[in-house]
């Protein structure tokens, strides 16, 4: 029986002990959902691109190409996570349901996305505020992407008028896989 026990308790807290990441040590719930993830547990070991998002801004339409980097690199370890806020000239309103609803049915968003947190440097929540220290930079308008290697470092970060498919995104996207 006390070997069934820690043999149970060894399966659980794998996942946790596998991440070396403080970064990625944050819970988040999903958008317009009660369930909460860890980033280190869920997303350990993977590449991650982390966006700040609005769907009333002019950069709205990189939710295209966010979505097409995720389905052509998700198998080989990218996974994109959208954090909508609302910090810029309140373009980002709506409720998470809202929210969900319109990444969902206009630009078919099926990369994860999460509560709306706010990212800007006076109240950031403290993820962004740890992206911003490892960067040297908060997001500076809606879009803001920040690049997570395999082990949970961050690697780079761009823009927000870089597009997802920009050649130097997919350089370091390829080279962060590849490693």
């Amino acid at each position: 029986m006390r070997m069934i026990f820690m043999i149970l308790l060894s399966a659980i807290s794998f996942p946790v002990l596998a991440c070396q990441s403080t970064l990625l040590d944050q819970n988040f719930r999903e958008l317009a959902s009660s369930d909460e993830v860890n980033l280190c547990s869920e997303y350990s070991g993977k590449v991650l691109l982390i966006v700040n998002t609005a769907s009333k801004c002019g950069n709205t339409p990189q939710y295209e190409g966010l979505e097409k980097l995720y389905e052509e690199y998700r198998s080989k370890g990218l996974v994109v996570l959208g954090f909508p806020s609302n910090d810029f000239l309140g373009q980002e309103p709506g409720t998470e349901a809202e929210i969900q609803d319109f990444c969902r049915l206009t630009y078919g968003v099926q990369f994860p996305m999460f509560e709306k947190v706010t990212v800007r440097k006076e109240q950031a929540h403290p993820f962004f505020v740890a992206l911003a220290d490892a960067a040297g930079t908060y997001p500076t308008w809606n879009f803001h992407k920040y690049l997570i290697g395999k082990d949970g470092k961050l690697i780079t970060s761009f823009s927000p008028q870089t597009k997802p498919y920009d050649e130097e995104v997919i350089t370091e996207i390829k080279s962060a896989l590849s490693k």
